[in-house]
């Protein structure tokens, strides 16, 4: 922990927050006590019961009389709180939550793209088709690859016009941004996946603006369906 310097709230909180998630603080352990937090820190007081509060708020610790704060198990963790998700995307993406991730992705990105292709207006269309361009100009970027892509996926959920999707995603955009990382390191240093991956996202593109809704649904299955194999493939060139 930094000693010098100082902390403020959102630090603390993600100090502490980053060692729950990286198991250096397991489930069932006791967390600091205040006390203990005002020597590591140096923080006000007052703070470090808010943070304490915050970290509540995100499922990760409770408060017990007379035994102190606890680490609650994963289970009860707020996983689409945008810090949590930030901290877990910073850590690193393992193998389960990426399989986490590919699971949240059928359960919802199909059906916005089926909503969209109902829904899309022509600014909709102009969204979605300049983060197919951009995609397809950044063969061997894989930064702006991933960019691109998460833009088209971001652009596809505004244009289902349902504010429960556009918020969802919003809410998880970390957690994709990372995961698109990560399966754009496999597309683009191989030329024809990038082609394949391209060519995929012009079908949903192309669906949605025709307003076929079953083409876009299986369209953008297609494209988690590659996602998760892309997904194996870059973690096993990093082993």
């Amino acid at each position: 922990m930094r000693t010098e310097g100082a902390w403020g709230h959102a630090e603390v909180v993600a100090a502490l927050g980053s060692e729950i998630l990286s198991g250096e603080r397991p489930p069932g352990s006791r967390m600091p006590s205040v006390d203990e937090m005002y020597r590591s820190f140096g923080v006000s007081r007052v703070v470090l019961r808010e943070v304490t509060r915050t970290l509540a708020a995100k499922g990760m610790v409770t408060s017990k009389t007379r035994v102190g704060t606890l680490v609650l198990d994963p289970a009860h963790w707020n996983w689409l709180d945008h810090d949590v998700l930030a901290w877990r995307v910073q850590l690193g993406l393992d193998a389960d939550f990426l399989k986490h991730l590919t699971d949240l992705r059928r359960a919802v990105e199909p059906a916005a793209a089926g909503l969209a292709a109902r829904n899309r207006t022509q600014q909709d269309m102009a969204r979605i088709n300049a983060a197919l361009q951009e995609m397809e100009d950044s063969e061997g970027n894989q930064p702006r690859f991933a960019e691109a892509d998460l833009n088209f996926h971001v652009a596809v959920s505004a244009a289902s016009r349902n504010p429960l999707f556009r918020s969802f995603t919003a809410v998880v955009d970390i957690a994709l941004s990372g995961y698109l990382a990560v399966t754009s390191v496999a597309i683009t240093r191989d030329e024809r996946n990038f082609s394949r991956s391209t060519a995929r996202h012009a079908k949903i593109a192309r669906a949605i603006e025709a307003r076929d809704e079953p083409a876009a649904v299986r369209a953008m299955t297609q494209v988690i369906d590659a996602g998760e194999r892309h997904a194996g493939t870059a973690r096993r060139g990093r082993r």
